[in-house]
């Protein structure tokens, strides 16, 4: 990437201009910067600092080079970092719509209307950290909640830094499902067990709620 010269698209099948590509991206990451594939998705993958650093410089260089062969700006294009730069690839490529990939699966599925006529959702995903905000599936599914006032909960395998964030988001609650200290194979091997653990203790809390409500009610006066 860092020896990319120049970007000729002569060969690109016609046939493409002709062809509408919506793309579901499930983070809206820009290609480049602190929030950027490189920044951000790099030390997941086992990435050291001076390698993102790398990396970030590979794919600034990267746009540069989109935007003047192509003339398309895509450095801070949001789901652009998606796939590790894909999004940008496909945008800059074939002309894609990048969108938001909890939104294309809730139209599909007609989601925002069942929410609408739901008392709970339940929503949930592997990990729930400060990444979680920037377009997963958990806040997008609160968002749609938040528009008919139904509360949300939120089941995880685990619970990073930056979780707390998702309460403004409309998550009222949070649970991980590893119930202590242990290995990524312990966690996986006992997935099953300890998310069925975890929606009996949610169960059980909100019919603790159910019962305190007459008993507020009554103290209240009412």
């Amino acid at each position: 990437m860092a020896a990319l010269a120049r970007i000729d698209i002569a060969g690109l099948d016609a046939r493409l201009q002709d062809c509408h590509i919506e793309v579901a991206c499930d983070v809206d990451n820009p290609l480049t910067g602190p929030t950027g594939a490189s920044a951000v998705f790099g030390p997941q993958k086992g990435a050291t600092p001076a390698m993102v650093r790398q990396l970030d410089a590979n794919l600034q260089h990267y746009a540069d080079v989109l935007q003047r062969d192509l003339g398309v700006r895509l450095h801070a294009l949001p789901g652009g970092g998606a796939a590790g730069g894909l999004g940008a690839g496909l945008v800059a490529f074939v002309g894609a719509q990048l969108r938001p990939g909890v939104e294309v699966v809730a139209r599909a599925l007609g989601l925002e209307a069942l929410i609408a006529h739901a008392d709970l959702v339940i929503t949930g995903e592997g990990r729930i950290d400060s990444q979680s905000a920037r377009g997963k599936a958990p806040v997008g599914v609160a968002r749609l909640a938040q528009r008919h006032g139904t509360p949300v909960i939120a089941i995880a395998g685990s619970l990073g830094s930056g979780a707390e964030q998702l309460h403004v988001q409309g998550i009222a609650a949070m649970f991980a499902v590893v119930p202590g200290a242990c290995t990524l194979e312990q966690a996986l091997a006992d997935a099953a067990g300890n998310v069925r653990m975890t929606a009996r203790n949610v169960a059980a809390a909100l019919q603790v709620g159910a019962a305190l409500l007459p008993r507020s009610a009554a103290d209240s006066g009412e």
